[in-house]
């Protein structure tokens, strides 16, 4: 029989088809100074937080298309939860507020 025949076929996903992050991960954004069309808040620069969910399908990386320069590539964007006292160490209200923000792959950093 053909049927029996057939074996489970194992997918290999390609390089950046699988998310490097997962829900409740810490991550740190990454710092950087560049200059022209990005899409990470200054402020959030440098700033540790937890992944809340991981955003499908993949997508293009905005800020290189804003150049012209991302010629197809994707990775994913994540949902990012930060307590206010990370963003704002004198923040003063509730210690159960927080900012979620959508930051791309390449920003983010184990924690």
């Amino acid at each position: 029989m053909i049927a029996s025949s057939i074996r489970a076929l194992v997918v290999v996903p390609a390089l950046g088809e699988l998310p490097r992050f997962a829900a409740g991960m810490g991550v740190r954004v990454l710092v950087r100074s560049p200059i022209g069309h990005y899409r990470v808040p200054i402020y959030l620069r440098g700033k540790t937080g937890l992944i809340e969910s991981v955003i499908e399908p993949r997508a293009v990386d905005n800020e290189q298309e804003g150049f012209g320069r991302n010629a197809g590539s994707r990775l994913h964007y994540y949902r990012v939860a930060f307590p206010m006292t990370e963003v704002w160490p004198l923040y003063q209200g509730s210690p159960n507020d927080g900012l979620r923000c959508e930051i791309y792959e390449t920003w983010l950093e184990r924690t």
